[in-house]
């Protein structure tokens, strides 16, 4: 199998020496299955094959190695291994990547039997649930599949089983049975008699697992969270150091508890533990008074010992009573220059570019409206077209093509638009360039948040008023 040499020494025989790389090594999809498809020479093959020992019978079998880059994702080492006397079989997929900084959580809604075909990379790490089963699939094997292959992989194994149970626990085999004829609707590709929409999640502390999107996805159909990692997923991938509550910390300046007065304006730090490595690492805060609105809390996390780094955007205050959605007719390059304040809890679209970013994308962020479209372009397009796009189809690169270019119209005020901010929190803002008096070009409106948003928010069990001197809610 081919490796990686760490700065190669140079030859010093005066013959031309050849560096090969990490992007030499990991092919795009598709350029690895044309290679298949045109049969190459043992010399030319994209699989490696290794000689490795059985753990079933103990003999020798076969390791294949292929080592690809997925479009919208990264690159990935795929393996199967084979054995010719016990005829035992396992394949499994790893990152050849690094630990993200961050965890990532997957949700997706399955509405037709056309969703069931998206690719899914699930790592080792990852918790795989299908609320809809009560079922969960616990960290385990990593496996490159697509969401039928995943539903129905966990079917098959049930099923192997069945006839036994049959024999022996006659009431275990009827509810198991009912489980996969459940199951099997899920994955029914009638969508008469299949049973849809169901959803799909997954939670990865390493951050390598992966949903495909699709441009068309309308707002809560695939939805990607980052969160920071807690110590106890940090300790289950390594990362966690043996002395790490034994180290001390050198960063004083602000304490938990110390009776300090925060002046606005004025930058403070206090000690934190990084979420991707825990070591220690500095936080900045930062209060800062937003004219016509409200104080905002501005922090910033910088890790020396990974080079981890966040910006976040708190707002303050008492939990508003309804949501606020502000509507912006973005007419010149003025309107570029806004400040635009997007909370976590904030979904942004923009209907003639077809742009529509779920809560709690970029997180929250306090910057001007061409810096926010910058940012999630960057975002974007880092994840769309890489050195994995190679094996894109034709037709959908053209798609996210036009996109881009008519992103890219946008944050230059080559065409006309609206941005449409949806907050069911009220914490987000965009600056009124007629203030005091109202602006031309901008809607507010409040509104009743639904059921569903109260539950997402933590707000529907809450009971903010109506308590007596005593702490117990009046009759």
């Amino acid at each position: 199998m081919p490796f990686l040499e760490a700065d190669p020494a140079p030859p010093t025989d005066g013959a031309e020496h050849t560096t090969t790389t990490q992007t030499d090594l990991f092919q795009a999809v598709g350029a690895a299955a044309q290679q298949v498809d045109d049969d190459k020479t043992d010399d030319d093959r994209v699989v490696d094959q290794i000689e490795s020992l059985c753990m079933n019978c103990h003999e020798n079998g076969t390791t294949r190695l292929l080592l690809i880059s997925i479009p919208f994702f990264r690159e990935v080492i795929l393996m199967s291994f084979e054995c010719p006397h016990c005829h035992f079989k396992n394949s499994e997929v790893q990152s050849a990547g690094e630990i993200q900084p961050r965890a990532v959580k997957y949700t997706f809604r399955v509405d037709s039997p056309i969703d069931l075909q998206r690719q899914v990379v699930k790592s080792d790490s990852c918790t795989c649930k299908f609320p809809l089963l009560d079922l969960e699939i616990p960290a385990q094997r990593g496996q490159l599949t697509n969401v039928e292959g995943l539903l129905s992989g966990v079917l098959e194994d049930l099923e192997m089983d069945q006839a036994k149970r049959k024999d022996l626990d006659k009431e275990t085999y009827y509810k198991v049975a009912q489980f996969i004829e459940k199951g099997r609707k899920m994955l029914d590709e009638n969508t008469s008699t299949g049973t849809y929409p169901w959803t799909l999640e997954l939670d990865d502390p390493s951050g390598n697992s992966w949903v495909q999107p699709v441009l068309e996805d309308l707002r809560g159909k695939w939805i990607r969270t980052d969160y920071p990692r807690s110590k106890e997923q940090n300790e289950s991938l390594s990362l966690a150091p043996d002395n790490a509550e034994d180290q001390p910390r050198e960063i004083s300046t602000l304490n938990a508890g110390d009776d300090v007065e925060i002046n606005k304006d004025e930058v403070y730090s206090f000690p934190a533990s990084c979420p991707t490595c825990t070591m220690n690492a500095v936080t900045n805060m930062k209060m800062v008074e937003i004219p016509h609105f409200k104080e905002v809390v501005i922090m910033s996390t910088i890790c020396d010992h990974c080079g981890y780094k966040s910006n976040e955007v708190k707002t303050g205050g008492a939990v508003p009573s309804h949501g606020r959605r502000i509507t912006l007719k973005v007419t010149d390059a003025e309107d570029l220059g806004r400040d635009i304040l997007k909370s976590e809890s904030c979904a942004l679209s923009i209907p003639e570019i077809k742009l529509d970013l779920n809560p709690g994308t970029l997180g929250g962020r306090f910057t001007t409206l061409e810096g926010l479209l910058s940012q999630v372009r960057e975002e974007l397009h880092s994840r769309i077209f890489s050195g994995t796009s190679d094996s894109m189809d034709g037709g959908e690169r053209e798609r996210w093509q036009q996109f881009f270019d008519k992103l890219d119209s946008a944050r230059e005020a080559k065409i006309e638009y609206t941005v449409i901010m949806e907050d069911p929190m009220a914490a987000s803002y965009l600056q009124n360039l007629y203030a005091p008096d109202p602006d031309p070009n901008i809607t507010i409106v409040d509104y009743e948040r639904t059921e569903e948003q109260n539950e997402d928010l933590g707000l529907a069990d809450m009971v903010t008023e109506g308590y007596g001197s005593d702490g117990e809610q009046k009759s």
